[in-house]
């Protein structure tokens, strides 16, 4: 008798603390005595994350199929928010040491300042040099498998006091990830850092224990390591650093020496991500590394980057979802991004800053939990790149001048990174028109945050629909907005 009591007070007190938690989650959001204030950014006008409105909600009549509107229903939420960021490579340390003193806390300001900037949260950093470098170089000498030289003494001159500084602005806390762009020559089949080639067997372990001496040396500078890729874009072979990885050769990889290496080392907790590369064959690496359970233990999920196109096709959203609906516990990160082919008189086009917020908005939506940027800053020829590979950055340095360039991108991705934080959950968000594309995220404060994108040449007017309350509002052509409440 006396255990059917024990259990019986101990089911209620469960489902007590149960329905507890769901009041708690149920009474987070409400529309109730709150105005929508409005930021937009929007082409041909002066408007640049800029608060336009502060609307009222009134109740909601059904919708007519003549009216535009997007639907938030806050009952309905998905994943949680880890962050948007951008990549703190050599090429943008070394342009910011050369900006004068103010200039680089203006920049500073601009991406790590939640009040000031856009308040990134994520850092993308490399494990040695990568093309965004001034020359091809590691952290030992060469022929040294036993890594007994290795040091970090080339990442002290630019890299790591630019790190310092941006979680210093960032109030203390950045989550950082590291990626290689290619094993030490002498570990690879083609005995070069370029051109692809493939990592020979006998250096697996070698190469396992450079991850771990990387994250503890940067760890002991004061450089919190979230996590790793396995890999920079495993299957391209290109003019700078690269190295091949078939998906079961990053699965044996990762099984049978990355994995047990980290944990060996005490770093178990590091966020190991797999794949690093574009939407076009990711579903194909889910399923080879995520299907083993001996390699998936070890994977904190998936990362992925938006050159797919480069065929002429367009991007492959579709495939982010469905790695999500295969494979719910793994988390999804986009790595990498930018606009390539760097030409100065497109510092202003329009459509650049479009191609961000068209893929956040659709990545998110897909099951994204994070969102990062490449370089955070480049000069005024789209450097330094040691191969030529010039591409654009949401800021540029012009230093000749001494001054920033502030590109659309850098406002597109601030709609997002200013407004939604870490820890956000993604709420359920439609739109009855192509014209229009949006994501919503409740923050942990209670605050809702709704981004509307309007990619059509013609100002909108949209119903803005939270349930059954209701707003209007007006979204310039080729405009974004954020929309808080």
């Amino acid at each position: 008798m006396k255990k059917i009591t024990t259990a019986a007070l101990l089911a209620v007190s469960f489902l007590a603390l149960a329905q507890q938690k769901s009041k708690i989650q149920s009474k987070l959001f409400s529309t109730k005595d709150k105005t929508v204030s409005v930021y937009t950014t929007a082409d041909n006008t002066k408007l640049r994350l800029t608060l336009t409105d502060k609307l009222v909600l009134s109740p909601s009549k059904q919708p007519l199929e003549t009216e535009i509107s997007v639907f938030v229903e806050p009952k309905k939420t998905f994943q949680s928010f880890m962050g948007i960021g951008g990549a703190i490579t050599d090429a943008s340390a070394e342009v910011f040491a050369k900006l004068p003193k103010d200039k680089q806390q203006e920049l500073l300001n601009a991406y790590y300042d939640k009040e000031k900037g856009i308040g990134y949260s994520l850092v993308r950093t490399t494990i040695h040099s990568s093309d965004f470098s001034s020359e091809s170089y590691t952290y030992i000498k060469e022929g040294d498998a036993a890594l007994k030289t290795f040091n970090i003494d080339h990442d002290r001159q630019y890299r790591i006091p630019l790190i310092k500084k941006a979680i210093k602005t960032a109030g203390g806390k950045l989550s950082i990830y590291a990626s290689p762009w290619s094993p030490p020559a002498f570990m690879k089949s083609n005995n070069s850092m370029l051109k692809g080639g493939t990592l020979l067997p006998e250096y697996y372990q070698s190469w396992a224990n450079y991850y771990t001496k990387f994250i503890k040396a940067y760890e002991k500078e004061g450089i919190p390591i979230w996590g790793l890729t396995v890999q920079n874009e495993p299957m391209a072979v290109q003019s700078w650093e690269s190295c091949v990885y078939t998906a079961d050769a990053e699965r044996d990889f990762l099984k049978n020496f990355l994995g047990p290496t980290m944990k060996k080392e005490g770093l178990g907790d590091k966020k190991i991500v797999v794949w690093d590369h574009n939407r076009d064959l990711m579903n194909q690496r889910a399923n080879v590394i995520f299907s083993d359970p001996e390699a998936s233990k070890y994977a904190w999920g998936m990362g992925f980057h938006w050159y797919e196109s480069w065929s002429g096709g367009a991007p492959m959203f579709e495939n982010v979802r469905k790695v999500q609906e295969a494979y719910p516990s793994k988390n999804l990160l986009f790595t990498e991004g930018c606009v390539e082919k760097f030409d100065a008189k497109k510092y202003q086009f329009w459509a650049n800053g479009e191609r961000y917020g068209t893929s956040i908005i659709n990545d998110f939506n897909n099951g994204t939990v994070g969102w990062t940027d490449w370089n955070i800053l480049l000069d005024q020829k789209g450097g330094p790149n040691h191969v030529g590979n010039f591409c654009f950055a949401p800021i540029h340095a012009d230093l000749n001048s001494g001054e920033l360039i502030y590109t659309p991108s850098y406002y597109y991705i601030g709609h997002f990174s200013k407004f939604i934080r870490p820890d956000a959950k993604r709420v359920s968000t439609a739109v009855s028109r192509s014209s229009l594309l949006s994501t919503s995220f409740l923050n942990t404060d209670g605050k809702m945050v709704t981004v509307v994108m309007n990619q059509s040449d013609k100002e909108i007017t949209y119903n803005l629909i939270i349930a059954s309350e209701k707003t209007v509002v007006v979204i310039p052509a080729h405009g974004i907005q954020t929309l808080v409440y």
